[in-house]
């Protein structure tokens, strides 16, 4: 093999980020971070992996600043503008890294808490929206579903808000399943026409925990962020999925269903329902190890990283009791991760755990010989 250079020297620097944004693997840009001083240096630099977490999550551009807590390494902030600017990218640097490895990294599952509430309920708490969370479809001899108030108007829609398992959520898709009403005459089943879907955070979160409402929410409690397609939904009863277009990060943890359009009509008084027997919202959450603070009005947020809980991001709800192995699979991604944080955290690196190839390791061998930083720091 012929004498190897450092393209990162040869290259413009616009054209070496070029190059390096390519990647869309975190773990690519932790390694990369890792081969020597001034390629770390180069990543930090110029914040490919807060870029990269752009590219993944929109979302993330209302980011105001970042925290790192309950991190012993953390120096006070003193000396020159110019140190304080490199700690401020060493730490952006630390967390988008880790932030990047943890979107990829964890088993995907039902996301949601608890049901929070419906625009309207026809009878409560009988057929009240917490129906929507139970797994089964007949509890203590009586079927279990949410239904809406009835309508003359087949074009008034119906809001369901629920709250997810953290402030700081991945949603791929929701899964809804229309109720077929068995007990009526040719079991009909109330779907909608159509499906929307939002996220967002409570105006004032104290408000929402300390309410005690009993099925109506006002919706402008919430600010909704996101806001979906409208998918078409079927009149079928079966569980359905809405796949998200790209994973979303939802930054305060609320979900909003609207149900757009009716179409059964109940034949006992004429008017148009909607009836939902199952909802779940398929994701992962990045808490404890991440939360945010949202500041009103601007929309913008701290993102906080806590430090001591790396590696003990939550695991989402496993779907049913047949879940078994989800301990085991949080287990592994725990275990697989932990390579990365330990680089990000500083400690030393054992680059046999992530198994270079040989081109690879011959390749770091002639960057030595050419007097190339061989000291893994990050």
């Amino acid at each position: 093999m012929g004498p190897c250079m450092d393209f990162l020297n040869w290259l413009e620097p616009d054209m070496s980020i070029q190059v390096l944004t390519c990647l869309d693997d975190p773990t690519d840009l932790v390694r990369i971070s890792s081969v020597s001083r001034s390629w770390r240096h180069f990543v930090i630099e110029n914040g490919l992996c807060k870029k990269l977490c752009l590219r993944l999550f929109p979302q993330l551009s209302r980011v105001a600043q970042v925290i790192e807590i309950n991190n012993p390494d953390t120096k006070a902030e003193v000396g020159s503008s110019n140190s304080k600017e490199l700690e401020t990218l060493e730490r952006e640097h630390r967390v988008y890294a880790f932030l990047a490895v943890g979107f990829t990294s964890f088993n995907v599952g039902d996301s949601i808490k608890r049901a929070l509430s419906a625009s309207s309920t026809d009878n409560f708490p009988e057929e009240s929206i917490r129906n929507t969370l139970e797994p089964r479809d007949v509890v203590e001899r009586r079927a279990s579903y949410w239904s809406s108030k009835g309508q003359s108007d087949p074009a008034v829609p119906e809001v369901l808000i629920y709250k997810l398992v953290s402030d700081f959520v991945v949603i791929n898709e929701i899964n809804i399943q229309p109720f077929k009403a068995y007990f009526q005459l040719g079991g009909p089943i109330y779907s909608a026409k159509a499906v929307r879907f939002r996220f967002g955070h409570a105006k004032s979160p104290m408000d929402v925990e300390s309410d005690q409402m009993g099925e109506s929410f006002p919706d402008d409690k919430f600010i909704w962020t996101y806001t979906s397609q409208v998918f078409p939904m079927t009149q079928e009863n079966i569980l359905q999925t809405f796949k998200l277009p790209e994973p979303v990060l939802c930054i305060g943890g609320f979900l909003q269903i609207e149900l757009l359009g009716r179409v059964q009509r109940q034949e006992m008084d004429g008017l148009f329902y909607i009836c939902v027997s199952h909802v779940k919202a398929k994701g992962k959450s990045l808490s404890p190890a991440f939360g945010v603070e949202i500041h009103e009005p601007s929309g913008q947020f701290v993102l906080k990283n806590n430090m001591q809980a790396k590696g003990n991001i939550q695991p989402s709800l496993p779907e049913n009791d047949s879940d078994v192995n989800v301990d085991l699979d949080l287990e592994r991604d725990i275990r697989d991760m932990l390579p990365f944080v330990n680089m990000l955290q500083g400690n030393g690196v054992d680059f046999d755990e992530f198994e270079w190839n040989d081109a690879e390791e011959g390749m770091d061998e002639e960057f030595a010989e050419e007097g190339m930083d061989e000291e893994f720091v990050v």
